[in-house]
């Protein structure tokens, strides 16, 4: 199993590529879900599909929360870094 380091032991190259491919993640995810969510939005008001249906894709958002907190987090390590 690989083993996770720290933000601080990264140098600043690994922490703007980790960025980039955490949000190149979030932007691909980010479409696809809402692709979803608009098809299954219609589903629900078109079809007699149950309205509790709605709130898959909504749910389903809060699978990106993570992604983001470690987004806030690189951000913040790299303008701690730059502000030294």
């Amino acid at each position: 199993m690989k083993k996770v380091t720290p933000l601080t032991e990264l140098s600043i190259d690994e922490l703007y590529k980790k960025k980039q491919s955490i949000k190149g993640a979030l932007i691909g995810l980010g479409v696809v879900m809402l692709a979803a969510f608009v098809i299954l939005l219609y589903l629900v008001f078109t079809a007699k599909t149950p309205k509790v249906l709605a709130a898959i894709p909504i749910s389903c958002a809060l699978a990106l929360l993570p992604a983001f907190i470690s987004l806030g987090q690189i951000t913040t390590e790299i303008k701690n870094r730059a502000s030294k």
